[in-house]
């Protein structure tokens, strides 16, 4: 179905800033970027998809089964996303909380042209119909032709400053996350991701000057350039959710932040600080036993296990405590399903995790949609790679309406003063960029 043509790269980087410019051009993108990142389950350096041969987009209603039909029919390399209300496909559940992005539930579509960077080679993988155009369009990218004219006016610039709107005040934040106490004191649940939204209503932003800043910013593992119409989300994520190689499943979640430091020994300090803090450890733990749950349902008896557990991790803007944990995939079990039986992911979502997702509906002011949902990629032979939509920009340009949304982890040991102070740091790099 895809004709496949490696080319040397003269200077790897170099070429991969010009793959994402010639980009552009195409209605429908996927751009993921590892940034370079050194982690052993990556599979390539970064990967570009463009121009839709077929899509699948819906609502919420059966997404999972229609996205099954759709993997196992196309048997080709998909790329798109899952919103985190899938939930209401999942289980008995609802989203009525307001909503000004309006995109689908559900987006997934066939590239005609997918291109992979690996070290020193890229890798094109074209649909028969447009294969010919391969070597054209290496020279064209390569060379730095510039396809699209780029908009001068200062309303679309990049650097344009967007002002930042709360959807609830602090004080509403303090009072829901007692309220969410409240719940977890009386035993309805032990642990729950409670998020607010930031927004900016009637402006136009430039969405790859926008990403190219968040990514620099940032330089997150799981990077996400997503341009699907009128919709894009500009994503920085630290976070896998699930991968599948063969009949291997790895979840990597994230429960555990702590602001960097420029002076390298408190930098150090606060990296061990957050290794042995307690709260933040059972947070972590509680998500672990969440996720090795949810892998077991699909899993060959015995095989889930935890290979890390709380490490911290640094990135440019903060530290994270990751563990990784791992299955082996029951025979039979289709691909869609490994996903479906999962969704949402525990770091999003809380324990136990359907009544935390209703009381995360109760106090949430906003719809999630594609924030807290999923990005990633199917390939033909059935494995695939998402990561979680944290720390990401939505923006639909046609309503001109820019939307982030930043959470945390509400436990029995959770001050709320401290978790929204959280909140702040973790939406620093989104009000850096969308402020200039």
């Amino acid at each position: 179905m895809r004709t496949t043509k490696e080319y040397i790269l003269k200077n790897p980087l170099e070429f991969k800033e010009k793959l994402l410019e010639w980009s552009r051009q195409f209605d429908e993108i996927a751009w993921l970027d590892s940034n370079e990142y050194d982690h052993s389950h990556s599979d390539f350096d970064a990967v570009l998809a463009v121009q839709a041969f077929t899509v699948l987009k819906t609502d919420f209603h059966k997404g999972f089964s229609k996205l099954q039909e759709y993997q196992e029919v196309t048997k080709d390399w998909i790329f798109g996303y899952l919103s985190y209300d899938l939930k209401n496909d999942v289980e008995q559940l609802s989203s009525r909380n307001y909503d000004n992005l309006h995109f689908p539930d559900l987006y997934f579509f066939q590239p005609a042209k997918v291109i992979q960077l690996k070290g020193e080679t890229a890798i094109f993988r074209y649909l028969k119909m447009v294969d010919d155009e391969m070597k054209v369009d290496f020279e064209q990218i390569d060379q730095g032709e510039n396809f699209v004219k780029r908009e001068e006016n200062s309303e679309v610039s990049g650097i344009q400053k967007t002002e930042i709107q709360s959807r609830i005040s602090r004080e509403q934040y303090l009072k829901k996350v007692n309220d969410m106490l409240s719940h977890i004191h009386r035993g309805d649940i032990y642990e729950a991701n409670f998020c607010q939204e930031f927004f900016a209503e009637n402006r136009t932003i430039e969405p790859f000057e926008i990403f190219k800043n968040l990514n620099k910013i940032s330089i997150p593992p799981f990077a996400v350039f997503l341009k699907l119409e009128s919709n894009y989300l500009l994503c920085a994520s630290p976070e896998r959710y699930l991968k599948k190689s063969g009949s291997e499943i790895l979840s990597q979640p994230i429960k555990g932040t702590a602001k960097r430091a420029e002076n390298l020994e408190e930098d150090l300090k606060i990296a061990i600080e957050l290794s042995n803090d307690l709260k933040e450890r059972s947070e972590n733990v509680m998500i672990v036993d969440l996720v090795r749950n949810d892998l077991s349902k699909v899993a060959k008896r015995g095989s889930v296990q935890v290979d890390e557990l709380c490490r911290v991790y640094s990135f440019k803007q903060v530290h994270q405590m990751i563990s990784t944990v791992s299955a082996e995939l029951e025979d039979g079990i289709p691909t869609v399903e490994v996903l479906r039986a999962t969704f949402p992911m525990g770091s999003m979502t809380g324990a136990p995790k359907i009544s935390a997702m209703k009381i995360i509906e109760e106090l949430e002011e906003t719809k999630r949609g594609l924030y807290s949902g999923a990005v990633g990629y199917f390939t033909p032979e059935g494995d695939f790679d998402f990561n979680v939509v944290i720390r990401s920009i939505l923006y639909n340009s046609e309503r001109k309406y820019v939307s982030f949304s930043v959470g945390g982890a509400i436990t029995s040991k959770s001050i709320p003063e401290k978790e929204y102070e959280e909140c702040l740091l973790k939406s620093e790099a989104m009000r850096e960029v969308l402020k200039g």
